[in-house]
């Protein structure tokens, strides 16, 4: 499967923006997609991830209630809602596949095929 992330943009701090993952070539079923960032000079770091069949999210502690998760299951997408942005939101995203289990989904190494990156950035 290949994916391609796309949405990101310039944004002032308080703003929004709402970034896309989209499967080609396959589909996201039987996999769990997430989304990571990486800021200059850091680590890729988790942000979100959602079970395609179940739909369980799960969310890092420093986005939890300003971004959502969600999936259109007829458009094969994941997207990621950004509310609330801050500076130190900006990083470029990346979404990714892996059937790895709960426990271990903000463990990048257990993502399997990942998009090319959309890029965020918050003004403040």
């Amino acid at each position: 499967v290949q994916l391609q992330a796309s949405g990101g943009g310039l944004v002032q701090a308080g703003g929004s923006l709402r970034l896309s993952c989209a499967a080609s070539g396959g589909t996201f079923t039987n996999f769990r997609v997430g989304w990571f960032r990486q800021a200059p000079g850091k680590e890729r770091e988790f942000v979100s991830a959602i079970t395609w069949g179940g739909g369980s999210t799960r969310y890092a502690d420093s986005v939890k209630g300003r971004f959502t998760i969600s999936k259109d299951t007829a458009l094969n997408t994941v997207y990621l809602q950004m509310n609330t942005l801050k500076p130190e939101d900006t990083a470029v995203y990346y979404c990714a596949v892996t059937r790895t289990i709960w426990s271990a989904l903000h463990d990048r190494r257990h993502y399997t095929h990942w998009g090319q990156g959309t890029l965020v950035t918050v003004s403040s």
